[in-house]
């Protein structure tokens, strides 16, 4: 009886030995296993061709692609929240998203309150203005004219700081150049490249381009402030460039490279 007391012990000891194993075993792949993070841009999606809607709906873009390459790269899911530029910094202040990426320029202001990322393109500010427009001319002519630009935007703080504009506030670039059209602003500021890309899909719109400016504006990443995603950021955005993806995004776009 007291042999088949300790075999009896014994065979339950390994039982229990046997499920504590599978326990920890258990336990140890579950926490192998780490949910893959989320990236959660903010863009504006009515940003043709850096962040817009295709035929079947689909959110696409520059800045679309080169979102979700960078997330890609840093092994991380990419969430879009679409809004107007003016929500969308509201949205980002308030910590709803983690990064914007829509053309955002880099200004001494706003590095006071965000940091960037290193620039993925570079563009050169054009001012736009009504076919049949033959007083506005140069940026000089700004002065005390109406310019139809979102109200935070860095086109907006050119226009009222620099050319004494005064600005006409709107909520998407589309809305400025409406308001150019029906004379109900004189003028726009934009990326050049934005407005070829409109007169491609519209050909018939009457606005032209009345001088660019030579120097060019670099966009970046928009982040919070002392956020170590900057640092995961500038080294995907680096490899993309030494592998020459941002280049082949820029291609597919505009038909060159506005990277640099």
């Amino acid at each position: 009886m007291k042999k088949l007391a300790i075999i009896t012990s014994l065979l339950a000891a390994l039982v229990l030995s046997a499920c504590s194993n599978g326990q920890e075993n258990q336990s140890a792949s579950s926490t192998g296993t780490e949910e893959r993070k989320v990236l959660r841009v903010g863009t504006e999606g009515s940003y043709r061709p850096f962040s817009y809607h295709n035929d079947e709906d689909e959110l696409v873009g520059y800045d679309v692609e080169v979102a979700q390459a960078v997330a890609e790269q840093m092994g991380y899911e990419v969430e879009f929240h679409e809004a107007a530029w003016d929500s969308m910094l509201a949205a980002f202040d308030g910590d709803r998203t983690d990064a914007i990426f829509n053309q955002v320029s880099i200004t001494d202001e706003r590095r006071e309150k965000y940091d960037f990322s290193e620039p993925y393109s570079v563009a050169h500010i054009a001012l736009i203005v009504h076919e049949d427009n033959n007083e506005i001319q140069d940026f000089s002519d700004l002065t005390g004219k109406g310019v139809a630009q979102t109200i935070t935007s860095n086109f907006a703080r050119l226009a009222e700081e620099e050319y004494d504009a005064n600005v006409v506030s709107v909520e998407t670039f589309n809305n400025s150049f409406d308001l150019v059209m029906n004379d109900r602003a004189d003028a726009t500021l934009n990326d050049d490249v934005i407005f070829y890309d409109y007169l491609n899909q519209q050909p018939d719109t009457p606005l032209k381009i009345a001088a660019t400016l030579d120097e060019g504006v670099p966009a970046a990443v928009l982040l919070h402030k002392d956020d170590p995603l900057l640092d995961e950021i500038n080294a995907a955005l680096a490899e993309l460039q030494a592998d020459g993806t941002l280049t082949e995004i820029s291609e597919k776009y505009f038909d060159r490279d506005i990277t640099q």
